[in-house]
């Protein structure tokens, strides 16, 4: 009686597992969304020297740009999220 119980539990997790298998993966975004002129673009950027807390910094696509930072290029690795004035809840 135990064994029906146990390969029907080990059936039902192979049918999970495999299901779970066949989901694709997201495809990584490539470049950083769209957003207003206004928007703020943050990024993860080096800690401040003698500290190992993680740094964030929210600029705008120009300020960026004088900052010489290729913003389309870093969003990939460091990108975090972007604060639109234009957009509510974003």
């Amino acid at each position: 009686m135990a064994y029906k119980g146990l390969i029907a539990a080990l059936g039902t997790l192979l049918a999970a597992s495999q299901a779970l298998a066949s989901q694709p993966e997201p495809s990584p975004q490539t470049g950083a969304p769209p957003a207003s002129p206004n928007a703020r673009y943050c990024l993860r950027v080096d800690p401040i020297t003698g500290s190992r807390m993680e740094t964030i910094r929210c600029e705008t696509r120009e300020r960026w740009a004088m900052l010489e930072v290729d913003l389309d290029e870093e969003w990939a690795k460091e990108g975090v999220r972007v604060i639109d004035p234009q957009q509510p809840n974003t």
